[in-house]
């Protein structure tokens, strides 16, 4: 003991870091450790959670529903309008990103693109008779995940509105996505005024209408080798497509060059897209929410196959609960913010794009996009330690997404609910921030993480159907 108390302090601390700055005002050297007790320090639920972590049915489950992630092969095969892609859409119906939220709760983003919307259907006249319209209920509000579709930001879809149509080649599942509209006075932020509805006008027949041709012209376009070959060109493919983008421009021009179609209205599309670094991001959505439902709908497994924010609340759903979501407020981003907005400006986190981060990408994978701290904070290490610390709380790893930065490492992927409440990690995401107030548009970018109540109530369904747990 004697011989202890001579040597140099070393400790490593769990708790108050007031602690362990004490120890380093002292002289000595303390390690802080970022701990929280399983379970969210709830004694019961942690006994739970340890019956899970210890359930052979579980992992038994997740292995299944990891191995349909791993094994499927999304590939652009069409693009349609929405109302021929998903049935629902045929009726005045408008879908929108995360989960299910009442008309009166949403956020000003979500609002004014809904009204966007209604105005380019033709079903008022303006955006402000939209809001009206929607307010009274006489058009149907639901989530896009509800639809198999997935949109960034407010994530609107309505029946007009042209659709990129991925399937996975293994299981033969459908996802679908609806168009980058660029940067600027955009609907996803919620702009809504006529240079708004006339850009999607546009898009819905010119766009349309030549991307449609170019696409049925290639018979098919493998998505997972180009987010694979993106992600060791300095994408992530969620806030970073610039490679991506490039990749996919290499395949669609030459098929557009190609196409008995007058050539203006093929030049004006090809400009469009070589002008949008974020063109891919809404094809790496769906190429990551077809894997992800091909995981959906196993008994029993806890592992995530949904991530969605809707601007006020953040929602998960499991593979084995079904279609119930989990849902808490959203956390608020920590990030950068452009000149004249801070925080007061921003609304919560917004958006159906933490599909990627769901899959292993986006968040999971910045390890392989420096240059993204630049646009959302911190540094290159804080990059690399994100995507290290997220193997923490998954099922395993997706040998086709290797990160150069860690060695060519494999992506995590599959997070287990079970796994972020016993390490008390949460899941990282990269994310846009969106001004409270619809139409402002983009104000900054920044990190985020989910909630931990939305997997305490996760665990808990979960709980529920396990005898004992």
């Amino acid at each position: 003991m004697s011989d202890l108390l001579t040597q140099e302090l070393n400790v490593v601390n769990v708790g108050l870091p007031a602690f362990a700055d004490n120890i380093r005002a002292a002289g000595g050297s303390a390690v802080q450790l970022d701990w929280r007790p399983p379970g969210g320090g709830d004694a019961g639920a942690g006994m739970r959670l340890a019956r899970l972590l210890a359930e052979s049915r579980i992992e038994e489950a997740n292995a299944v529903a990891l191995g349909r992630c791993l094994e499927a092969q999304p590939v652009l095969v069409d693009v349609l309008l929405a109302r021929d892609a998903i049935p629902a859409l045929e009726e005045r119906r408008i879908l929108h990103a995360g989960p299910p939220i009442a008309w009166e709760d949403m956020c000003g983003p979500v609002q004014g693109a809904i009204a966007g919307a209604i105005a380019y259907e033709g079903w008022a006249a303006t955006p402000d008779e939209g809001a009206a319209l929607a307010a009274s209920g006489e058009i149907a509000l639901e989530p896009c995940h509800h639809h198999g579709a997935v949109g960034p930001m407010a994530g609107i879809i309505s029946p007009s509105m042209p659709l990129w149509v991925v399937e996975n080649a293994t299981a033969g599942n459908r996802a679908y996505c609806n168009f980058n509209e660029g940067l600027g006075k955009v609907l996803r932020f919620g702009a809504n005024r006529s240079e708004v509805l006339d850009r999607l006008s546009w898009m819905g027949n010119e766009l349309f209408d030549v991307l449609q041709a170019g696409v049925r012209a290639l018979g098919g376009v493998e998505l997972r080798p180009i987010i694979a070959q993106a992600l060791h060109m300095g994408d992530e493919v969620h806030n970073r497509n610039a490679a991506a983008t490039g990749l996919l421009f290499k395949r669609l021009v030459p098929a557009l060059l190609e196409l008995d179609r007058p050539a203006a209205p093929v030049r004006r599309v090809i400009e469009f897209v070589a002008a949008n670094d974020h063109f891919f991001l809404n094809l790496s959505m769906a190429a990551c929410k077809a894997m992800l439902d091909a995981a959906h709908g196993v008994a029993h497994s806890t592992m995530v196959t949904v991530m969605a924010r809707n601007g006020v609340n953040f929602g998960i759903r499991l593979s084995g609960t079904g279609d119930a979501w989990f849902q808490a407020p959203a956390n608020p981003v920590d990030g950068l913010f452009f000149p004249g907005y801070g925080v007061e400006d921003a609304a919560a986190d917004l958006g159906d794009s933490a599909i990627t981060e769901t899959a292993g990408v986006g968040g999971f994978a910045m390890a392989a996009a420096p240059a993204i701290v630049q646009f959302v904070g911190g540094t290159p290490a804080d990059a690399t330690e994100n995507s290290r610390r997220m193997r923490s709380i998954t099922l395993g790893t997706n040998p086709a997404f290797t990160l150069p930065a860690m060695n060519f490492g494999a992506t995590a992927c599959g997070i287990d609910a079970r796994l972020v409440l016993d390490s008390g990690i949460l899941p990282v995401i990269n994310t846009g921030i969106a001004h409270r107030e619809a139409g402002v548009g983009q104000i900054g970018a920044g990190i985020t993480t989910a909630p931990v109540a939305c997997f305490l109530e996760a665990i808990e369904a979960v709980a529920a159907q396990a005898p004992g747990a």
